[in-house]
């Protein structure tokens, strides 16, 4: 399953790589990859382990020479104009370092004095943005990891970057902490900005995220809008007499349009197109079956996700 979504302009596009491979000697950690983010929007990648993810990361931030491919940034080779495109991007990768005897303050003042021209009153505010303001004069190294997380992401807001790169942005957080930075994750896109979001927590993801692309092997096996993937089928449960289960079951298979039937919890589970719920209940009811309940259930991400990595580990 690969979908793909190409319907809209591509005038908004902030990054885009076209072929983009990398070899480690023999083995492919990135093949043939083309992907495309847009202006305004919080852009999912996700994989399970060993997938290419975070040599993927690494090769858009200029860490990783890429094999063969492009990589281009605000329209710009990142190869030809590294440095013009870096200081536009602000980024948060696996654990933030910062120096542990200086304040979280002083830690972002040192970075803005490196960076130069960000004021007191944007550590301020970038502070304030993820909740850390009244603890930024306490000692980085008295910090638990949600916070030194949440510095993290202050750091890479300090610059006001036009394209902000967030990987497991919520690693350490408790469910408050993890809701203040799901809320935040939007309002960064929204401000003539995209996002670039590397999560293992798919409910998370679903919930942010206008598309994803998923990997497997360095290979992308799907990319589409998040309403588009979890809205591709539908899993209805049907409530029949004991007495008309197995009846029910074999009428249901003998449908060409639904894909499986399976009996769970007293339910028929059926795998099925959109909007299958009338059409199922009129099959039934012409072989005088008739269904005291039918329930659709929409899949999740985490769902679709499964199915296609054949269930692999996503952290």
């Amino acid at each position: 399953m690969s979908l793909d979504n190409s319907s809209r302009s591509n005038g908004d596009v902030i990054l885009r790589t076209s072929g983009l491979t990398k070899y480690f000697g023999t083995l492919a950690a990135v093949k043939n990859l083309n992907l495309e983010l847009r202006k305004g929007e919080v852009f999912g990648f996700l994989g399970p382990n060993g997938a290419g993810k975070s040599t993927t990361v690494g090769m858009l931030l200029g860490l990783i020479a890429p094999t063969a491919g492009d990589i281009e940034i605000f329209g710009l080779k990142l190869e030809e104009n590294r440095w013009p495109i870096l200081r536009r991007i602000g980024a948060i990768i696996e654990e933030p370092a910062f120096y542990p005897y200086l304040s979280g303050w002083d830690n972002l003042e040192a970075l803005g004095k490196a960076i130069g021209g960000v004021t007191d009153s944007k550590i301020k505010d970038v502070l304030e943005r993820v909740n850390l303001l009244d603890r930024s004069k306490d000692r980085y190294q008295t910090y638990s990891m949600g916070m030194k997380q949440r510095l993290g992401i202050a750091a890479a807001l300090v610059r006001d970057p036009e394209l902000i790169i967030l990987d497991e942005p919520t690693n350490g957080l408790d469910p408050a902490g993890t809701k203040e930075i799901r809320d935040l994750i939007p309002e960064l896109a929204h401000e003539n900005r995209a996002v670039f979001l590397c999560s293992h927590l798919l409910h998370e993801v679903e919930l942010v995220c206008d598309r994803v692309a998923i990997i497997k092997k360095g290979t992308m096996i799907a990319n589409a809008p998040v309403r588009e993937l979890v809205t591709t089928g539908q899993v209805l449960q049907v409530r029949v007499t004991d007495a008309d289960s197995l009846a029910a079951s074999e009428v249901l298979k003998g449908l060409p349009w639904i894909r499986s039937v399976k009996s769970e919890n007293g339910y028929l589970i059926v795998d099925a197109p959109k909007e299958s719920g009338a059409p199922v209940n009129k099959a039934l009811a012409e072989k005088n079956i008739f269904a005291s309940e039918i329930v659709p259930h929409m899949a999740s991400l985490e769902d679709i996700f499964l199915e296609l990595t054949g269930g692999e580990s996503h952290v």
